[in-house]
């Protein structure tokens, strides 16, 4: 037996080629428990399963191996497989259609508004204060944190104008979202029609919030997202941006004073960053990427 040297240069193709295959299978078809590879494990796996011709292959070689060949079993990325039924594709549809018309709903007085809640927001105050940046530095922040409970964002877009509408709730179900939104359709009593943008969330389709939506039609016209479909609704990359912007980093030793922070920070989101949403999608691209896409699940209702 012999020892395999170090740079893969010298390695034999045919032999580098089988740690490659090596690294694309799953580790429990060759009968290792692990989940996936690392360089380590695979170096011990190749010289197992070929004793008679490796005697040892350090993980140096092992890591120049997939470089070379760019795998990286190391790394992994997820995906969310959407089964696009008959009912979905018509929801999406119809919420692509207004959005491709706001300026003409706005013209004749009736409003686009897209709502979402961030639930569950950790109130974290850092255990020391955080150290700014400096030339040659970057911020530094605490790891150790105290918690200071939860807070439930609540968010509405004008969709025409993208001004944001924001309140904190105390508990992130159907008795507190229906007030809410109320409070949050109330400026809007000029309008001759609102037309209500949201996901599928379990406070948005109980029964008492479907009576709710029952007794304001048809002034009010509810749209859902498809189910897995909530990228759908301009509020959640509102909230996104929002979060980003204004929640991201931040310390807080009181929960009072985020839902304060928040209030504040709507008006100055408004003020500083609001404007339209540059949303790409129109029903004919849609329709483009159904029929175009590989891997896309189809099926009749």
């Amino acid at each position: 037996m012999r020892h395999v040297p170090v740079t893969h240069g010298f390695f034999p193709s045919d032999e580098r080629a089988a740690i490659e295959a090596l690294a694309c299978q799953s580790p429990d078809s060759v009968g290792w428990k692990v989940t996936h590879w690392s360089q380590r494990s695979l170096a011990q796996a190749a010289s197992e399963l070929d004793a008679e011709r490796v005697d040892s292959i350090h993980q140096t070689t092992i890591r120049d191996i997939l470089s070379a060949a760019d795998l990286q079993p190391h790394r992994v990325r997820s995906w969310k497989t959407t089964i696009w039924d008959d009912e979905a594709v018509e929801r999406a549809l119809k919420i692509l259609w207004y959005y491709e018309r706001i300026e003409s709903f706005w013209q004749r007085g009736e409003v686009i508004i897209c709502a979402d809640e961030k639930p569950n927001i950790q109130v974290l105050e850092r255990a020391m204060p955080t150290q700014p940046m400096r030339p040659g530095q970057i911020e530094r922040q605490e790891f150790e944190y105290k918690r200071h409970g939860t807070v439930n964002l609540f968010a509405g877009l004008i969709v025409y104008n993208g001004r944001m509408w924001a309140e904190c709730l105390d508990k992130n179900d159907g008795a507190h979202f229906r007030p809410a939104l109320c409070r949050m359709l109330h400026p809007y009593g000029w309008a001759k029609r609102i037309h209500l943008i949201i996901d599928n969330g379990s406070s948005h389709i109980s029964d008492d919030t479907t009576t709710f939506f029952r007794d304001l039609s048809p002034r009010i016209h509810v749209l859902f997202t498809p189910v897995d479909g909530s990228w759908l609704n301009q509020a959640e990359s509102l909230l996104e941006a929002f979060s980003e912007r204004y929640l991201l980093r931040g310390s807080w030793n009181d929960r009072n004073r985020i839902i304060q922070h928040i209030r504040d920070s709507q008006l100055d989101y408004n003020q500083r960053f609001a404007h339209p949403f540059q949303w790409e999608w129109s029903c004919r691209q849609f329709r483009y990427w159904l029929n175009n896409t590989p891997g896309l699940i189809r099926c009749k209702t």
